[in-house]
């Protein structure tokens, strides 16, 4: 599978004008506030505090750290939403689990999104003209339609009828974030499709995500391979902690193989074949007796 271009890190022309006190951007009528509303912007951690309405205060020290070890690797992939009160000075909307992840792993910026004050409508005809364009990657989409659902509270129902797409559509972008952040990591940078990413999606361990993931990358197996594969996991058909791709059956049990059985155990006996390769030999008995006499056959 070819690797893509990573893609530039966005926002860092934005971050400059944000820094300009002569061109402070407070509301959506003030100067160049329209380059802000629905764009990522690389901003100081040091500018950012934290919601003190935040209902979550207990945080997984561990789960932490494992974030933390992902975005040193990866980056961050999904950005922190922020809300401009002051002149360098933000407030936390959502995303503080990367934040603080971020710090762990000593980051000095973090990409996020700016909202300021009235731009509301402004913010949702932006996600949905980054919806519509062509050049977004599966995650930045995904990314705007949870946006549309965070910060604006639409359903999908009424982002179905802003952006001309079915709900399935948007419910099959929206699962995409529930992927590894690895994984959306790889999406992003075309070495796994969406399709690729569906198919994952069916299984919630995000080990085993990744264990497919990488898999997928070195057989460079197609999305009807991982949809087998991903069965396959999901058939708890696992071999040492690798999932063998099923492969079509090549054999099957003539009526004459089938007869040497019925004669040999002197009952109709039934032979099955798994999709897997793996078979069953059925051999059925009346009494008792009839039990012993099929042992005495097999003791000879």
């Amino acid at each position: 599978m070819a690797k893509a271009v990573k893609k530039q890190a966005l926002g860092r022309g934005l971050s400059a004008l944000l820094k300009d006190p002569s061109n402070d951007i407070k509301s959506i009528e003030d100067t160049n506030a329209d380059k802000v509303v629905g764009n990522i912007i690389e901003l100081e951690l040091d500018f950012i505090k934290v919601n003190p309405f935040q209902p979550r205060t207990n945080f997984n020290e561990e789960t932490l750290k494992e974030l933390a070890t992902s975005i040193k690797e990866l980056g961050v992939i999904q950005p922190i939403t922020v809300r401009k009160i002051d002149f360098n000075k933000y407030e936390l909307i959502s995303g503080e689990r990367r934040l603080r992840a971020s710090k762990l792993a000593g980051l000095q910026t973090i990409p996020a999104y700016i909202r300021i004050a009235n731009d509301n409508e402004s913010l949702v005809m932006a996600l949905v003209e980054n919806i519509q364009r062509h050049d977004l990657d599966p995650i930045e989409i995904a990314m705007s339609y949870q946006r549309l659902i965070d910060e604006i509270q639409l359903t999908q129902e009424q982002m179905s009828d802003r952006v001309g797409k079915k709900r399935s559509t948007i419910t099959n972008y929206l699962r995409l974030l529930r992927l590894d952040p690895i994984i959306q990591s790889g999406i992003r940078d075309g070495f796994i499709s969406m399709g690729h990413g569906r198919a994952i999606i069916n299984i919630e361990d995000h080990e085993a995500q990744t264990d497919i993931y990488h898999k997928i990358i070195k057989e460079n197996l197609s999305v009807r391979e991982t949809e087998a594969l991903v069965k396959a996991y999901q058939e708890g058909l696992l071999n040492n902690g690798s999932v063998p791709v099923k492969k079509k059956i090549t054999y099957t049990i003539s009526d004459s193989q089938r007869k040497i059985f019925t004669e040999f155990f002197g009952a109709k006996v039934d032979v099955k074949i798994a999709a897997n390769g793996k078979g069953a030999i059925n051999v059925p008995f009346h009494s008792a007796e009839d039990l012993e006499r099929i042992i005495k056959l097999l003791n000879k």
